[in-house]
């Protein structure tokens, strides 16, 4: 991707002004996702309890992490019990279809 294929996005965040480039088609959730951010970071600020912009940056990228990484294994879990239950109803279907039986589901 070239550079003319990017958009230069201003977003402001505690703040302050960042100029990001992205694809032209992800300025909308670029958008929204530094909006979030920009919530997520005053929440502490406001808190009392972490000083300094830096410090802020790290919670609210730390929470953010921590929150992706449950519900990525939450999915992880869910898929393979998903997969676990379709694998046993083929298995059921093939063993039945072998013997040329009906299947009662």
């Amino acid at each position: 991707m070239s550079h003319q294929d990017q958009a230069r996005v201003s977003v402001r965040i505690m703040e302050k002004e960042y100029v990001v480039a992205c694809p032209y088609e992800e300025r909308s959730a670029l958008l929204d996702a530094a909006e979030f951010l920009n919530a997520r970071m005053r929440e502490i600020r406001d808190s009392g309890k972490v000083v300094g912009l830096d410090r802020i940056a790290v919670m609210a990228a730390l929470n953010l992490a921590h929150e992706y990484l449950r519900v990525k294994d939450r999915e992880s879990r869910v898929d393979s019990g998903v997969g676990g239950r379709v694998r046993a109803l083929r298995e059921r279907v093939e063993g039945v279809l072998g013997k040329g039986q009906q299947l009662e589901l």
